[in-house]
């Protein structure tokens, strides 16, 4: 944030005004509802159709035609019950496209101008005992790309801005929408790229993909994403949505669109989403469950934006400050640390930045980073580095000191450790994790006693031999190894003869 914002970590900053906000300025949703505020609604032809009540026609001309705030301030004392009663009369009676566009800028702006005036459709709703959201979330099934975003964008400042709260059911599936519509970025883009290789074709400035100096990012899928992780933004601000946002599993949706190539906007947007969750303590606790860490690490080493490096800088830290158990703190450095993180953090203290708080951070994050380095133990390394799911050759693997001490800790947390080894054997595709996988596991069998009945019982075994067909040769060789662990009983004479056989080899581990 900028020194006259609000310093990100003590508190949440408010979001910058629409009228000032450049995203809101450019993004497809303010571009087309510009267009359309210069258009012009014949209210008289609905009236004389008698598609609109006579009440509804005068109210809405008198609105439409009110030159300045001081008059449509005038007109809502005066008729306050007629205009959430017109409004949502006009939205349910007409059907016209382009006029019903044209009633959602207006309401939009009219919220826009005065967040009390939410009060106005949450009052009309409690006198006629009726639902506030049913008239809105109904048109979020409609066709037209922009009447479903201006809605949502609608239903946003209606739950974050009313005295009482969106309701359970409506609120799930709100927030389920919002996650499906992100949903769609991933997966357009990634049609997109697989369609870009199967021709071998390089992006034109046709197909609205933006480059710079980082690379390619898309912008390709749901044109109105920027407006969609702006309405996430807003509702995540308070705690109650944000426990919500947890349970539609929403968490998982947006380290999925991260994870795809995006631009530096949608990163933003969506970093901002997660860091406004970790100011709860439990969600920060349970944040890196997802993977948050080295995702982000990835976007961080690739960032050229401030603003993104900013906000990354700001998930870590409340990563680190704001759970209430110290061990997931320490957790966290760790994995910071195995994702090269301090590496970054020396890269960026040669940068000048404009912001005095990103300084601060990377001070902040140093020291904490560094004095878990000095804490770390092999087995904490060892746990960071397989939680992560980034396996490779790092020393704990080679040393047979290691596997003599925590074999065992293996089966620590219901065998936690060996369910995620087991997960990389089952899903990965990478010939290096399968490797270093394929041949902890035959530590594990090689130096605890009952190692080899609960690979068995875990269904490890049949994993580790299906490997042997594999087509990388590292693969094949450490899953051979593997399994000749898994069956011979006389270790001594094993490690004898596996000595001689990489000796003779000069070694094939890559």
């Amino acid at each position: 944030m900028s020194s006259n914002q609000q310093n990100e970590r003590g508190k949440i900053p408010s979001l910058p005004d629409e009228k000032i906000d450049m995203l809101a300025a450019t993004s497809v949703l303010q571009q087309q509802a510009s267009e359309i505020r210069q258009q012009r609604v014949n209210w008289q032809s609905y009236q004389q159709s008698q598609m609109i009540s006579n009440e509804d026609y005068t109210f809405i001309v008198a609105l439409d035609t009110a030159t300045d705030g001081k008059a449509r301030e005038e007109l809502l004392k005066s008729q306050r019950g007629q205009c959430a009663k017109t409004f949502l009369s006009l939205l349910g009676h007409v059907s016209k496209d382009t006029t019903i566009q044209y009633i959602l800028v207006m309401l939009d702006d009219l919220l826009q101008e005065d967040r009390s005036r939410v009060e106005i459709f949450r009052e009309h709703s409690a006198r006629k005992r009726e639902s506030l959201w049913s008239p809105f979330l109904n048109m979020l099934n409609r066709p037209d790309g922009f009447i479903v975003n201006m809605t949502s964008r609608i239903v946003a400042k209606l739950a974050c801005w009313s005295v009482e709260p969106m309701e359970r059911s409506d609120l799930q599936f709100y927030l389920t929408w919002l996650k499906d519509e992100l949903q769609k970025q991933t997966d357009n883009v990634s049609e997109l790229i697989e369609s870009a290789d199967n021709i071998n074709l390089a992006p034109s400035s046709d197909d609205h993909i933006s480059h710079d100096a980082v690379g390619y990012e898309i912008t390709l899928g749901n044109d109105y994403i920027q407006s969609v992780a702006r309405c996430l933004q807003m509702l995540l601000r308070h705690d109650e949505y944000r426990k919500a946002f947890i349970a539609v599993d929403g968490v998982t949706t947006l380290l999925s669109v991260l994870s795809s190539r995006q631009n530096f906007q949608i990163q933003y947007q969506l970093i901002f989403c997660l860091w406004v969750l970790t100011f709860n303590p439990e969600m920060a606790g349970r944040m890196n469950r997802y993977n948050v860490i080295p995702i982000l690490a990835d976007i961080l080493s690739d960032s050229v934006k401030e603003k993104v490096t900013r906000i990354i800088l700001a998930v870590y830290r409340n990563l680190i400050e704001k759970p209430e158990d110290n061990a997931i703190s320490k957790e966290n450095c760790v994995a910071m640390v195995h994702c090269k993180v301090l590496k970054q953090l020396s890269i960026l203290e040669q940068r000048k930045f404009d912001d005095e708080d990103i300084q601060s951070d990377i001070e902040f994050l140093n020291e904490k980073l560094h004095n878990s380095v000095q804490d770390l133990s092999s087995f904490d390394e060892y746990a960071t580095e397989l939680k992560s799911g980034r396996l490779e050759w790092s020393p704990v693997h080679k040393s047979a000191k290691f596997w003599r001490e925590n074999a065992g800790r293996l089966n620590e947390k219901n065998y936690e450790l060996l369910h995620i080894l087991i997960k990389i054997l089952e899903t990965s595709r990478d010939p290096l994790k399968l490797s270093v996988a394929s041949f902890d596991i035959g530590e594990y069998v090689r130096h605890y006693p009952r190692g080899k009945n609960i690979i068995e019982q875990l269904g490890a075994k049949q994993l580790v031999m299906q490997l042997l067909g594999h087509e990388d040769y590292n693969v094949r060789y450490e899953a051979l190894l593997a399994v000749q662990k898994l069956m011979v009983h006389n270790w001594e004479y094993l490690g004898k003869q596996l000595e001689k056989e990489q000796g003779q080899s000069g070694g094939v581990k890559a």
